[in-house]
C-alpha cells in the first residue's frame, strides 16, 4: 500500500468518533442514525413504527394533523377477503421490520429528512363486523388527512381499503393509478356485495374518483381473467405478467410513465404481485410473480411521477414464519415514500429530519 495514502486514511479514520462521517452527502445520512453523543439507536428498541419514522399518534387527533407533510398509518381491516383472512395483522407486521432505509442509494435520498413525516398509528375502526361501516370510517379519516394538507401513505389490511381512500382523495379530481398486483381487482358483485377486495378499482371508477385512461395495472396473472372485463372496457392499461416477461422492467416503466403522464396519481402495491417464493404471507398467493428485486427496480423507475399517496396491502403474516413477506412489504412502502417525496407536486411545509 502507498504509505502516503495509508497515513492519510489513518489521520482521518483511525480515531473517528461514532457517527463521524466526512463526506457531506453521507454525513446527512449518519445524522439520521446517530444521536448527539454518538449513540446509534438500536433497531429493536422502543416502540415500533412504520419505516422507523417518528411515532406521533397525537397528530391523528389534531385538526391540522400536527402540520405533517406525509402521514403514515395502518388500516388493520380484512373484512373484504375472498380467500385467506389475516391481512388485519399487516400493519403490525410491517412495523416490526427493524431495518429499512433510511437511505436509498439509487435516488441518493433519505426520504424521512424531506419533510414532516410521522407514523400516526392505526385508524380506529368502528366495528369488526361491517365492511361498509369500516369503509365509511376510512373515507372520512383519509378525507380529514387530505384536508389538513398531509399526503397519506398506508398499510393494509385487504385491498378493499383502497376504494374509500380513492373516494376521499379523488373527490375534486379523479386520480391516475399505478396498480401492481397479481389480480386486476375490477370484479363486480359477489355474494351480495360489491365492496370486497376483488373490486375496488371498478367501484372507484364508477364513483368518479379514478381515471381509467390514466390507470395501469401491472403483473396481472392467474386463471380468473374473466373477472377483469371492466379493466379493458373502461380503458385501463393492463400489463399481464407474460407481457412483463416480454418487454422487461424497463418496458413496463416506460409504459407506466406514458399512461400516468404529469397528473396526480395513486400507487397501490398488493404483495401478491410478488411470487409466493418472495411473499408467501398473503391471502391470495399467485405463482409466477415478480421477484423482490424486480419490484424495487420497477418502483424506482417511477421517480418523477406525481405520486400523491399510496398503500401496501394484503400482508398476512401468519402464513409466513420467516417474516420475508413483511420485509418485502416494508421495502415497497419505503420505495413508495421515496416516490412521494420526489413527486413534483410535493412541497413540504417544514423539515424535521429522520428519526430512524
Amino acid at each position: 500500500m502507498d504509505q502516503q495514502t495509508l497515513a492519510r486514511l489513518r489521520a482521518r479514520y483511525a480515531e473517528a468518533k461514532p457517527g463521524e462521517v466526512f463526506d457531506p452527502r453521507f454525513a446527512a445520512i449518519a445524522r439520521a442514525h446517530f444521536a448527539e453523543g454518538g449513540r446509534r439507536r438500536w433497531p429493536f428498541e422502543g416502540p415500533a413504527s412504520l419505516l422507523s419514522a417518528r411515532l406521533d399518534t397525537a397528530a391523528a387527533e389534531a385538526p391540522d394533523l400536527g402540520g405533517l407533510d406525509i402521514a403514515l398509518f395502518g388500516i388493520p381491516m380484512d373484512l373484504g377477503v375472498t380467500n385467506r383472512a389475516g391481512a388485519r395483522l399487516g400493519p403490525r407486521a410491517v412495523r416490526a421490520v427493524e431495518r429499512i432505509g433510511p437511505y436509498d442509494p439509487v435516488h441518493d435520498l433519505v426520504p424521512l429528512s424531506r419533510g414532516r413525516i410521522a407514523d400516526i398509528g392505526d385508524i380506529a375502526l368502528p366495528t369488526r363486523y361491517s365492511l361498509e361501516r369500516c369503509h365509511e370510517a376510512i373515507e372520512a379519516f383519509v378525507a380529514r388527512v387530505h384536508s389538513a394538507g398531509a399526503r397519506p401513505l398506508m398499510v393494509g389490511g385487504d385491498h378493499s381499503i383502497t376504494l374509500p381512500i380513492l373516494r376521499a382523495l379523488g373527490r375534486d379530481r379523479p386520480l391516475g393509478l399505478v396498480h401492481i398486483d397479481a389480480h386486476a381487482d375490477t370484479a363486480g358483485m359477489q355474494e351480495g356485495t360489491k365492496f370486497h377486495h376483488g373490486g375496488p378499482f371498478r367501484e372507484a371508477v364508477l364513483a368518479g374518483a379514478l381515471d381509467p385512461a390514466r390507470t395501469i395495472q401491472i403483473g396481472i396473472r392467474g386463471g380468473a381473467g374473466w373477472l377483469w372485463e371492466f379493466s379493458y372496457d373502461s380503458g385501463m392499461t393492463v400489463i399481464p405478467m407474460d407481457e412483463v416477461d416480454r418487454i422487461g422492467i424497463a418496458g413496463v416503466i416506460e409504459r407506466a410513465r406514458s399512461v400516468i403522464g404529469d397528473g396526480p396519481a395513486y400507487l397501490s402495491f398488493d404483495v401478491d404481485a410478488l411470487d409466493p417464493a418472495f411473499a408467501p404471507g398473503t391471502g391470495t398467493p399467485e405463482a409466477g410473480g415478480f421477484t423482490t428485486r424486480e419490484a424495487i427496480a420497477l418502483l424506482r423507475g417511477l421517480a418523477g411521477l406525481d405520486i400523491v399517496a399510496g398503500d401496501v396491502v394484503e400482508v398476512a403474516p401468519q402464513y409466513d414464519a420467516t417474516t420475508v413477506t413483511a420485509q418485502a412489504g416494508a421495502q415497497m412502502l419505503f420505495q413508495i415514500l421515496c416516490l412521494m417525496v420526489l413527486a413534483p407536486g410535493f412541497h413540504p411545509r417544514g423539515v424535521d429530519g429522520a428519526d430512524s
